[in-house]
């Protein structure tokens, strides 16, 4: 079999589509289904059953499909050894990234990285920080950026702290909160347990959540425009100098903050590119980007 049928495996099994798998590996649907069936006349079997909307793969599919996969895994690493048997910092960097360092941090660290080492390339994932630490212990990625902690037996280093607090358009009082209208946004469940710890720590009544968006980018726009308060990291609103930013404290007094940690397994730093990676984020002040 060729790497291709492999891939084209792996991304109807990740899409459960043909469109979108088409579109994913840059094929068309014709050769794409001309594979499928090529596959299916090879092995003697059915991989694939069509619906009116997607695929679902047919048990022995589903073997194959999971078996491309590993064969996929198993070409990416022996790419990446003999790559690294040249003593050069070149190949893929494979890194997992949480929403907000996607936006907002790792663009300027790529592009610093990239003119420093211009025969590298990246692959880049993104997606909530529990996700991204899921794709780190899969061997998925070399590197995890991650907001928060979790258990983890190798490596990792504090890249910033920042303060959670609440994010308003308008001065307010402590007893009125509970009042004034707030936006949510979706986030992962470790930042969902800081939030709701604190408030009903300290309220007895439910916010008044009037606005609820994905993007914690979306949900600043609206407290820019005065629709309402948010809690979140400071960093997200730094620039709005016209957001009242209140740091949320324990009952000790203690602040309440979030790290974002850079995640690695400790063999990965066998790899020049990820050696090299790791030690010029240790020469970047991060937060400051």
């Amino acid at each position: 079999m060729k790497l291709q049928d492999w891939e084209i495996l792996d991304a109807l099994f990740a899409t459960e589509n043909i469109t979108q798998a088409a579109r994913r590996l840059f094929l068309s649907q014709p050769t794409l289904t001309s594979r499928i069936r090529s596959l299916e006349d090879y092995y003697g079997v059915t991989l694939i059953i069509r619906k009116q909307r997607g695929i679902t793969f047919t048990p022995e599919g589903e073997v194959l499909a999971r078996h491309a996969r590993k064969m996929l895994s198993e070409q990416v690493h022996i790419e990446e050894k003999l790559s690294n048997m040249k003593q050069q910092v070149a190949g893929t960097l494979r890194v997992g990234v949480s929403n907000f360092f996607a936006l907002n941090k790792m663009p300027k660290l790529l592009r610093l990285f990239k003119q420093k080492y211009p025969n590298v390339e990246f692959q880049v994932i993104t997606g909530w920080s529990s996700e991204m630490y899921r794709r780190l212990l899969n061997h998925d990625v070399h590197i995890g950026f991650i907001k928060g902690d979790y258990s983890w037996k190798d490596h990792k280093e504090l890249l910033y702290e920042e303060d959670i607090c609440i994010a308003s358009p308008w001065e307010f009082t402590w007893s009125t909160l509970p009042q004034l209208p707030r936006i949510d946004y979706n986030t992962d469940e470790k930042m969902w347990a800081i939030i709701d710890n604190w408030w009903y720590k300290n309220y007895k009544q439910h916010p008044n959540i009037n606005i609820q968006v994905n993007q914690v980018e979306t949900c600043k726009e609206m407290i820019i425009n005065g629709l309402g308060y948010a809690i979140l990291a400071n960093l997200v609103v730094r620039e709005h100098t016209d957001i009242i930013t209140t740091p949320l404290h324990y009952p000790s007094g203690e602040a309440i903050t979030r790290k974002t940690w850079m995640y690695y397994h400790d063999d990965s730093l066998q790899l020049n590119i990820v050696r090299a990676f790791v030690n010029f984020l240790r020469t970047i002040d991060v937060k400051a980007l």
